[in-house]
């Protein structure tokens, strides 16, 4: 299964129910991470930018994306943000298949 970073930013009215009422809602999307034929491999509260970091295991890419689609249109989020992770060899491969592609970038004159 691929992995995948999930950054998720509350709007000001989910924080405020929050607030009111502390819940773990890691059970809640881990059902639906499960319904997609996903895997939670953990969560995080986080400050700054985001307020929710979890790192999941799904299928491919169409259900990832459909994590994302369906936590957005929920109204609790006002940002959800999805990153493809890779494994290191993954990465290396990839590298490597870049070094062989036969790419050639835009010529730029030198300063």
């Amino acid at each position: 299964m691929a992995s995948f970073l999930v950054q998720v930013s509350y709007t000001a009215e989910a924080l405020s129910a929050l607030i009111a009422k502390p819940q773990d809602r890691t059970r809640q999307v881990g059902k639906v991470i499960e319904n997609l034929g996903g895997k939670s491999v953990g969560s995080w509260l986080a400050f700054g930018d985001y307020d929710l970091v979890m790192v999941v295991e799904m299928p491919n890419n169409v259900n990832a994306a459909a994590l994302s689609l369906a936590a957005a249109a929920g109204g609790s989020c006002k940002t959800v943000k999805t990153t493809p992770l890779l494994t290191i060899a993954q990465g290396l491969s990839a590298l490597k298949k870049a070094g062989k592609s036969g790419y050639k970038p835009i010529p730029v004159a030198k300063k």
